[in-house]
C-alpha cells in the first residue's frame, strides 16, 4: 500500500465523507474503488502523492457531488480532477464504431497528460473488480476495455497493465479459450523451466568462454497473446512458436555500434551451432533497422527434443530504445495514430519517467478538432472553433437550415455561438428560418459553409424568378419595353454582376421597379435628342447626297458618302444591292442592316423614329463587302471544291473553318467572303448549291 502523506490523507478523508452512504454493486463501501486505484497509481506505476489525491477528489465529486474550492488545492491536482470527470461523463454507444474517436476524446480531456494514465488505472480496477458487476454492465465494460482503454494503454508502453487487461477481457468474453490456454501454460510450467535449464546451460559456457557479457529476459507470452496469434495463424496452442522466449541483452559501449553488431552476430552463431535455426523466421534488424529505428536479431530455433523458442539478440542500447525510446514496443507494432497524438502519447511516458517535473511546459493535446454531443448522446467531430450552426449543419442540412439557435449544455445560446469538447448541444429550429449571407461568418467547416452557399444560392433564384415576373407585370402596365441591350446598361449602371442578381434585388424589393420605368423613360429621351442630332447632320449633309424621290433617302456606294457617317452592322454584314435600311445609333453614327437581318423586326417595331430610309447607289464603287457563308456538306472533300469555285468570281476567302458533326455525319463549313455586290454573291451561292456532297448553303 502506498505512503501516506498529509495530502492523501486531507484528499481521503473528503472523499470518505462524500461516499459514506454509496456502496458498489456487491454492497461493499465505495471508497474501496478508490483506494484500489490510490494503490496502483502510487505503487504499479509509480506516480506522485497529487495523482493520488487526484484520484480521491474525482470520486468525491463525480460520486459524492461535492464542489471543490480552488483556493485549497493546488491548480495541477484540479486539472487532473477535472480531466478525470470529463472521461467519466463519456457513455461510447457502440465503441467497435467509434473506437478511434473516443479515444481521441479521451487523450482531449487530458490537459495534464497523467489523466489518460489515472484514467487507465481506475479501468483496470474496473477489470479487476468485474466478477461484482452485473451481467448487462460487465459486458459493456469489457467491449470498451478492448476498444479503448487496452489499446491505450499499448500505446502508453503500460505492457504489465495492457496484458493484465487483456487477459481478464479473454476470461469473461472467450472463457473456455481463456481455460484452455491458462491450463496448458501451467501444465507445462515445470516443463519449460527444465527446458529453459537445458537451453541456457551450453549457451552460458560458450558466451562466458568469449568474454561476453550478458543479461537474460525469459517471458511466457501472455493467454491473450497466445489466443490472438492461435486466430491469426489458425493453429492450436501447441502450433504457437513465441509462446516461450529468451532475449539475450549484451553489455557494449553504446557509442560502438560496430562492435555491437558483431557481438549480436557472434552471440547468433553460438545459438544457431548449438541449436537448429528455422531461417525462414530470421528477422535482420541489425544490420538494417527498421525505419522508426528499432534494432534486434530474431530467430526461432528448435533443440533436441523437437520443441521451439524464440530468441531475441540486442544490446542494452538496443533494448532500451526498444522499450522507452522512439522506438518503443507499441511503436514498432504499428499501431495507427496521427502525428499530434503520437507527440502526446509521448509527453504521457515523459511524465511517468519524469513524475517532479512541472508538466505546464510538456506538449499539449491536439486542439485542431473539438468533441461535442448530442442530447442523446451520440458523439460528432468539428473543426476546433466550431458553431452552434456548424453542430447543426453536421447533423442535417435542413436542420442547418432552419436553425435559429441552441442549448449547450443546457444553456440557451444564439446560432454563433462557439463549442468546446465534451457540450451537449441541442439545436432549435423554426420553419420560417432561412440562411442569410452573414451565415458564411458564422461557420468554419466545409461543410456548413457549403451547405450555406447552396441554399443563398438558391434563394437567390426564387427571389430573382419572383423579381422577373413583376418586372414584367408593370412593363406590360406601362406598355414600356426593355430590350435586352438596355437592361444589359441598367445592371450595369446598378452594379449588379448577372441578371439573377439584378432580378432577386427586385424581387426582395432592394430596387425599386419604378426605377426601372425612369431609366427606360430617361433613355426614350436620350433616343429621341439623338435622332434630331443625326437628322441636323444629314441636312447638313444634303447637298452631296444622290438623291431618289424624297429627301429622307440616304443614297450610298461601295465606300462612303462624302460628310455621313455610317457604317455595315456585322451581324447582318450588308452588301451591295441588298434591301437595306438605316439605324441611327446613339455613338456609331448610322449603322446599315439588312431588312432581312435577325435584329430587324425589333428594331423597326420598337424604334420607329430611328429608321433612316437607305438605298444604294446605281453601281458599286470600287469597295468590297465582308459575307459569312455556311455550307453542309456530307464529305469533308466537298471543301477543296469550294474554294475553287469562289476563286472563280470576283470574290476572296478571308477564312474559312470545318466543324465534324459525327452525329450528323456532315460536315459544317464556315466561310468569310469579301465580294464587291449582292450580284457577284449569288453567282458563288448558285455555283456552291450544285457541286457533289454539298448540301446545304445559308448566308449568316
Amino acid at each position: 500500500m502506498y505512503t501516506s502523506t498529509p495530502l492523501i490523507d486531507k484528499a481521503r478523508s473528503i472523499a470518505a465523507e462524500a461516499l459514506q452512504d454509496k456502496t458498489r454493486h456487491d454492497g461493499s463501501p465505495f471508497i474501496g474503488h478508490p483506494d484500489a486505484v490510490a494503490g496502483i497509481v502510487a505503487d504499479e506505476i509509480g506516480l506522485p502523492e497529487e495523482c493520488i489525491a487526484a484520484v480521491y477528489l474525482h470520486e468525491a465529486v463525480r460520486m459524492g457531488g461535492i464542489a471543490l474550492d480552488p483556493k485549497e488545492w493546488d491548480n495541477g491536482i484540479l486539472t487532473l480532477v477535472d480531466g478525470l470527470n470529463k472521461i467519466s461523463t463519456i457513455k461510447p454507444k457502440d465503441t467497435r464504431l467509434e473506437a478511434e474517436n473516443y479515444k481521441k476524446l479521451i487523450i482531449q480531456y487530458s490537459k495534464d497528460p497523467r489523466v489518460t494514465v489515472l484514467k487507465l488505472a481506475d479501468r483496470l480496477e474496473v477489470m479487476r473488480s468485474l466478477k461484482i458487476f452485473p451481467k448487462s454492465s460487465r459486458e459493456g465494460k469489457i467491449l470498451e476495455t478492448l476498444m479503448l482503454y487496452i489499446p491505450l494503454a499499448h500505446q502508453l508502453g503500460l505492457y504489465k497493465m495492457k496484458r493484465e487487461m487483456e487477459d481478464i477481457y479473454l476470461n469473461y468474453a472467450e472463457p473456455e479459450q481463456y481455460r484452455l490456454i491458462t491450463n496448458k501454460l501451467k501444465a507445462g510450467e515445470k516443463d519449460r523451466e527444465k527446458l529453459m535449464a537445458e537451453f541456457i546451460e551450453p549457451l552460458k559456457v560458450k558466451l562466458s568462454e568469449a568474454g561476453i557479457q550478458y543479461k537474460l529476459k525469459i517471458r511466457t507470452k501472455a493467454a491473450y497473446s497466445i489466443w490472438q496469434k492461435m486466430l491469426k495463424q489458425k493453429v492450436p496452442f501447441e502450433g504457437v512458436y513465441d509462446v516461450f522466449a529468451i532475449r539475450f541483452i549484451i553489455e557494449c559501449d553504446p557509442e560502438n555500434h560496430a562492435l555491437e553488431k558483431e557481438l549480436c552476430w557472434r552471440v547468433y552463431s553460438f545459438v544457431t551451432e548449438e541449436y537448429e535455426a528455422d531461417t525462414k523466421r530470421l528477422r535482420d534488424w541489425v544490420t538494417t533497422p527498421k525505419p522508426n529505428g528499432y534494432e534486434s536479431l530474431h530467430i526461432t530455433v528448435k533443440n533436441r527434443d523437437g520443441a521451439y523458442v524464440e530468441v531475441q539478440i540486442r544490446t542494452h542500447r538496443m533494448d532500451d530504445i526498444a522499450e522507452n525510446g522512439f522506438a518503443s514496443h507499441w511503436s514498432y507494432k504499428g499501431i495507427k495514430r496521427e502525428e499530434t497524438l503520437a507527440n502526446w502519447l509521448t509527453s504521457v511516458r515523459y511524465a511517468l519517467e519524469h513524475p517532479d517535473e512541472n508538466t505546464e511546459d510538456l506538449p499539449k493535446p491536439p486542439d485542431k478538432e473539438i468533441f461535442v454531443f448530442t442530447p442523446t448522446g451520440e458523439l460528432r467531430i468539428l473543426t476546433a472553433g466550431s458553431t452552434v450552426l456548424d453542430f447543426a449543419f453536421g447533423i442535417h442540412t435542413n436542420i442547418g437550415a432552419h436553425c435559429v439557435g441552441g442549448k449547450v449544455n443546457g444553456k440557451a445560446v444564439s446560432i454563433r455561438e462557439k463549442l468546446t469538447t465534451g457540450d451537449v448541444v441541442e439545436i432549435l429550429t423554426a420553419k420560417n428560418q432561412r440562411p442569410s449571407p452573414d451565415w458564411i461568418n458564422w461557420v468554419v467547416t466545409s461543410k456548413a459553409r457549403s451547405k450555406v452557399k447552396q441554399a443563398l444560392a438558391v434563394q437567390e433564384q426564387t427571389r430573382a424568378k419572383d423579381g422577373k415576373e413583376l418586372l414584367e407585370r408593370r412593363l406590360r402596365n406601362w406598355k414600356l419595353e426593355l430590350p435586352d441591350e438596355m437592361l444589359t446598361e441598367l445592371r450595369k449602371k446598378l452594379n449588379y454582376s448577372s441578371l439573377t442578381a439584378f432580378y432577386a434585388a427586385i424581387g426582395e424589393g432592394t430596387v425599386d421597379v419604378n426605377t426601372v420605368k425612369d431609366f427606360i423613360l430617361g433613355e426614350a429621351r436620350r433616343h429621341a435628342q439623338s435622332v434630331e442630332a443625326a437628322e441636323a447632320v444629314q441636312a447638313s449633309a444634303k447637298a452631296q447626297r444622290h438623291f431618289e424621290g424624297k429627301d429622307d433617302i440616304l443614297v450610298l456606294n461601295a465606300r462612303n458618302v462624302k460628310g455621313i457617317d455610317y457604317r455595315m452592322s456585322k451581324c447582318c454584314n450588308p452588301v451591295f444591292g441588298d434591301d437595306v435600311f438605316g439605324f441611327v445609333t446613339r455613338t456609331d453614327g448610322i449603322k446599315i442592316h439588312r431588312i432581312t437581318c435577325p435584329n430587324a423586326a425589333r428594331l423597326l417595331e420598337l424604334y420607329p423614329y430611328r429608321i433612316q430610309k437607305v438605298k444604294w447607289a446605281d453601281s458599286p464603287s470600287s469597295g468590297s463587302f465582308q459575307v459569312v457563308l455556311k455550307v453542309i456538306a456530307d464529305e469533308e472533300s466537298a471543301t477543296g471544291r469550294i474554294l475553287e469555285v469562289i476563286g472563280q468570281f470576283k470574290a476572296s476567302i478571308r477564312a474559312f473553318t470545318v466543324t465534324d458533326n459525327p452525329r450528323g455525319g456532315t460536315f459544317e463549313i464556315t466561310l468569310k467572303i469579301s465580294v464587291p455586290s449582292n450580284l457577284e454573291l449569288d453567282k458563288v451561292v448558285s455555283q456552291i448549291r450544285i457541286q457533289k456532297h454539298v448540301l446545304k448553303v445559308t448566308r449568316v
